[in-house]
């Protein structure tokens, strides 16, 4: 592994832990040449994945990118990091165990929906605002009707 401070191939692991949830491991790392020390995870990967966006463009899965959309969602909001991740990971081991190599952006969408609705009502909304792409103060009350199951007064 590379030092990501002075770039030397030498790195030496210090001690390795699997993660809360088991679905990874942590591993913390020391670089003999500048004395820096890092964490990095290691995790399981079945197949690879590309996802085919709406405008027909294909892009590789990036769980990165998936798990900093969530957490903008989820900004500010008292939604413990281990339920995140747990939910990230169910994303992703869905995701994996459809069988399909390509898959559209928006099963993604609706999986990432579906986690937000049972975690967070208030990041289920940022996220359906800009999934949905809402462009006024109406579309958001027409999805908070349809989701509270009545009229705002």
């Amino acid at each position: 592994m590379r030092c990501p401070f002075c770039q030397n191939d030498d790195t030496q692991v210090k001690d390795s832990r699997p993660t809360e949830d088991g679905s990874s491991i942590r591993r913390r790392r020391f670089c003999p040449a500048c004395g820096a020390r890092f964490t990095t995870f290691e995790r399981v990967q079945l197949r690879d994945i590309t996802i085919i966006k709406k405008t027909g463009r294909r892009a590789p899965f990036d769980r990165d990118k998936l798990a900093r959309s969530i957490n903008i969602s989820l900004r500010k909001r008292p939604v413990e990091p281990e339920r995140i991740e747990r939910m990230i990971s169910g994303v992703v081991r869905r995701l994996e165990s459809m069988g399909e190599s390509e898959i559209p952006s928006d099963v993604v969408g609706e999986m990432v929906m579906e986690g937000l609705a049972s975690l967070d009502q208030v990041a289920y909304v940022r996220f359906a605002s800009v999934y949905r792409n809402f462009r006024e103060a109406k579309d958001f009350e027409d999805f908070v009707t349809k989701l509270s199951g009545s009229p705002l007064d």
